[in-house]
């Protein structure tokens, strides 16, 4: 699984790096499913979160949170990204 992630008008922290770090391990169970992980961080009046996700079998996700501190716009992306990687990992189960 390739993992990116690029911050947009602000510098990623160490420690805001090792939280989203810790929080991409919550996924690694899809590890062999995925593809690419691409995660965008953007800083305007607040922080928007964002992930494509890739799936080997060519499906893609993209999903997109808000919030106005960082770590809780990281929290909500990662909840809701776990939700669709379930989701779409039973679609893939149902079909064999």
């Amino acid at each position: 699984m390739n993992i990116d992630v690029k911050a947009v008008h602000f510098t990623l922290g160490d420690d805001s790096r090792e939280y989203l770090d810790k929080k991409i391990a919550r996924i690694h169970n899809a590890e062999n499913m995925i593809v690419d992980l691409l995660v965008t961080l953007t800083r305007d009046k607040n922080f928007t979160a964002e992930a494509k996700v890739n799936f080997r079998w060519g499906v893609s996700i993209h999903i997109k949170e808000h919030d106005f501190e960082l770590n809780p716009a990281v929290d909500k992306l990662m909840d809701k990204l776990e939700q669709k990687i379930t989701k779409e990992k039973e679609k893939v189960k149902e079909k064999r």
